[in-house]
């Protein structure tokens, strides 16, 4: 076992990884039901529906099995370079093509095209994530160390995903002024760029990060079904996995209605407006990631993350009821709403900063209990579940904003706003995430794997393998 500090630069490297993932999880989130609805011209219903139907089929498998198949591959390049190498460019066709869907479609043809593109782009979308993530658990074993390679990756992850919700808004423009093309042709083309970066950004990772992995361990000789059953006999697992679903949604929720809230809501109609709060609440997020790498060594990951939510979902309540814009009061609406996204920015950067060093704990912990290592099958299981209670919360707003009457055949900052619609937006902005976050922090603070746990567990698995070697 392995356990020898990483380079600075290995840490930059692997961390440019998850750069490209961000740039599409940002248009994703904050645009994907916008696309849907304003550009194809679909209710927000059926494409919220559409999603989740998506994610509750192929989509809910794909993580488990991939995880499982990644940990079974044998290679030159090891377990998980291959499907980074590999699966690059399919991932940039795919995200293209669902962002190339027609106009004008019935529903029928909307609802499978939706499915249908989706899967195609979850498939290698899957492919990818679950082999970037597997490879933190493989780097190093380390319970601090871990902290600093998840620093480096949320830099990185938070760039692309500021880059990523600033050219979901503005890109779009640019390109038709530049090239008098559509709008749909225009969402087109950035879905052919944002690919590029996904592409380039695997690439990168598959091809330059070469580290021999931290542990060594043959491929699981589990059979599928009985390994997939194990996973939830894990008891930190499984506290972690209800953690996961309840803060994806609310983080889903929020991210998808923001751009609804801001200008339909708070009557906030310029992209500056709302660019300046995601923007605000982004940069402030980045700012707090190292200080709250620094709060994990002194009171540790489950903590940090607790008091993290605390504060986000504080924010997000108070901007429940941040008053309309007029005429007379523009400038202290944005204010309100930028002051609450700069508090929710400090609340959120624990949420990218204490997961991703929280799972390979469960790695070691599961390697105690089954004698194997299993990455790719609890990444597998830990994005199976991210992705299904995040395409909840896309179809929760977009059943939620059709109950409060919003229009897609209105553009967004032309919608009749009454007073069932802003109510709608406003309960999805805040009273709903803030109550998600609220049932995550009790779960957090009896979360079983501290500091010192965790280094009891590295021990025991250290004196197994020296045994092991005694008696060869």
């Amino acid at each position: 076992m392995n356990d020898k500090k990483l380079s600075v630069k290995t840490k930059l490297l692997f961390g440019s990884g998850d750069f490209g993932m961000q740039v599409l999880t940002a248009f994703i989130q904050f645009c994907q039901l916008a696309y849907y609805t304003d550009v194809c011209g679909i209710q927000p219903g059926l494409a919220g529906t559409a999603i989740l139907v998506g994610k509750l089929s192929w989509d809910m498998i794909n993580d488990i099995l991939f995880g499982w198949l990644e940990d079974r591959t044998k290679s030159k390049l090891g377990r998980r370079r291959p499907y980074l190498i590999f699966c690059a460019v399919p991932l940039m066709l795919t995200f293209w093509l669902m962002l190339s869907l027609p106009t004008g479609m019935s529903n029928v043809k909307a609802f499978f095209a939706i499915i249908g593109t989706a899967l195609l782009f979850d498939t290698f979308s899957t492919l990818v994530t679950t082999a970037y993530s597997a490879m933190t658990a493989e780097l190093t074993v380390d319970y601090n160390e871990r902290t600093s390679v998840a620093t480096y990756r949320m830099m990185f992850n938070i760039a692309g995903y500021l880059l990523g919700a600033a050219a979901s808004f503005l890109l779009g423009d640019i390109i038709i002024s530049t090239f008098g093309v559509t709008k749909q042709q225009a969402y087109s083309i950035m879905g052919l760029f944002f690919g590029f970066l996904a592409c380039l950004s695997s690439l990168i990772v598959g091809l330059f990060v070469t580290n021999k992995p931290a542990v060594e361990s043959e491929p699981s000789t589990i059979p599928a079904f009985k390994a997939i059953l194990s996973v939830f006999k894990n008891k930190p697992f499984n506290r972690y996995m209800f953690i996961n679903l309840f803060m994806s949604c609310a983080f889903t929720v929020v991210m998808t209605v923001v751009s609804y809230y801001i200008f339909i809501s708070l009557n906030l109609t310029g992209s500056f407006d709302f660019l300046i709060t995601v923007g605000v609440m982004m940069v402030v997020l980045s700012v707090c990631i190292i200080p709250c790498s620094k709060v994990v060594m002194k009171i540790g990951k489950a903590k940090t993350y607790a008091l993290g939510l605390g504060i986000a979902s504080v924010a997000l309540l108070a901007g429940t009821f941040i008053t309309k814009a007029d005429s007379g009061n523009t400038s202290l609406t944005l204010m309100a709403i930028i002051a609450v996204a700069a508090v929710a920015g400090v609340g959120f950067s624990s949420q990218w900063v204490c997961p991703h060093s929280m799972i390979p704990d469960v790695v070691e912990y599961d390697e105690l209990m089954t004698g194997e290592r299993r990455e790719g099958l609890y990444y597998g299981v830990n994005c199976m579940v991210g992705k299904v209670s995040g395409a909840l919360g896309s179809a929760i707003v977009g059943w939620i904003l059709e109950f409060g009457g919003y229009d897609a055949t209105l553009p967004m900052v032309s919608q009749i706003m009454t007073m069932k619609l802003d109510y709608s937006i406003r309960f999805l902005f805040g009273i709903l995430p803030a109550a998600l976050l609220f049932i995550c922090i009790p779960l957090l603070m009896k979360y079983p794997i501290t500091k010192e746990s965790h280094a009891a567990v590295l021990e025991e698995l250290r004196k197994r393998k020296e045994s092991k070697v005694k008696l060869v």
